[in-house]
């Protein structure tokens, strides 16, 4: 793209945020007396401390409303001001309907369009280059996207591997025209379908629908391969982010505040010592959240926000990568 077609592009960003986690916390402590885990191996492996689960009655779209209305009152916005609504999940409420189109009626955004996305924990970054494109194609003013999952509902929790890994939680963010020199730069998005097999909830499709040979054989959890999926999140976080930046045009010591996808402290830590960032320009929450999945990047950066850690002008970069196997990156300008 030419930079006379980069600068007539409709300036998009961030115009409002929100944040949902559930009330109960599930410690390392609690994990122990529930698997042959314990505090101190979790903590050196992982950088997790705690993680919060959805209560019974709590469904992804409940995350999302909550998320939602925060996003809303940030914007100072209505629900019926919703021209687009793009819930990025991997644990939909159900197949039919999305959960999106479930939280357009709770909201009362009558005048949205709603879809679901899934790309795993890369999800926001995938629903944020698809709504920005939306915008500055004319096709809508704005945009909702929630990256929330409910990844206790598919977290076998006698897998010792896996469950210490993932919580539950929402977060949004309102997308809209943003003054000239603001808003987002650049985008990489990218997928390595091979590697499907790395990170996968075998059952509860058109592969293998629900039986009782699938809910018996543990099909419909969570199966990973950790150390191969961690060898691919170090080298993608690294890749994506290069490529993100000369798109942008922009340098790794121009980058005021990185915000990765929170799975791993290790994989977090190799990413900055490649951008060569002090740890006051990261956001890391690894430890309060856990894995999260769509909604990791999100909550991590609207916790920044409320925090005061970005201010107007800042450049922001976001990484992500998860089951698919897929990765996106972005920069934006605050």
């Amino acid at each position: 793209m030419s930079d006379n077609m980069k600068r007539q592009l409709l300036p998009v960003g961030i115009i409002g945020t929100g944040k949902y986690v559930p009330e109960r916390i599930l410690t390392n402590a609690d994990l122990e007396k529930m698997v042959d885990t314990n505090d101190e191996w979790i903590v050196s492996r992982t950088g997790i401390r705690e993680r919060h689960i959805a209560a019974p009655h709590e469904a992804t779209s409940d995350l999302c409303y909550e998320a939602s209305l925060k996003a809303l009152e940030s914007a100072g916005m209505k629900p019926e001001d919703l021209d687009l609504i793009i819930v990025a999940t991997v644990t939909p409420d159900s197949t039919v309907p999305s959960t999106a189109c479930i939280l357009q009626d709770k909201l009362g955004a009558k005048g949205a369009a709603a879809f679901d996305l899934s790309a795993a924990c890369s999800g926001f970054v995938y629903g944020l280059a698809t709504a920005v494109g939306f915008i500055q194609n004319g096709m809508y003013k704005n945009a909702l996207i929630i990256g929330a999952d409910t990844l206790s509902r598919i977290t076998d929790y006698t897998d010792r591997n896996t469950c210490v890994l993932f919580g539950d939680g929402a977060g949004a963010v309102i997308i809209g025209e943003v003054p000239e020199g603001r808003g987002f730069q650049s985008f990489d998005l990218g997928a390595e379908g091979a590697g499907g097999n790395l990170l996968k909830v075998e059952a509860g499709g058109s592969r293998l629908p629900a039986s009782q040979e699938t809910v018996e054989g543990k099909k419909h959890y969570i199966n990973m391969n950790g150390t191969e999926v961690f060898k691919f999140a170090v080298r993608v976080m690294g890749t994506a982010t290069e490529k993100v930046l000369t798109k942008a045009g922009i340098g790794k010591e121009d980058i005021d505040l990185f915000v990765p996808h929170q799975a791993n402290i290790r994989i977090i830590q190799s990413a900055m010592q490649r951008l060569n960032l002090s740890p006051d320009k990261c956001v890391i929450n690894v430890d309060k959240y856990a894995n999260t999945s769509a909604a990791s990047i999100p909550l991590a950066l609207v916790e920044a926000s409320e925090q005061g850690r970005m201010k107007e002008g800042d450049t922001i970069l976001m990484v992500g990568f998860g089951g698919g196997l897929t990765w996106g990156a972005t920069v934006l300008i605050w």
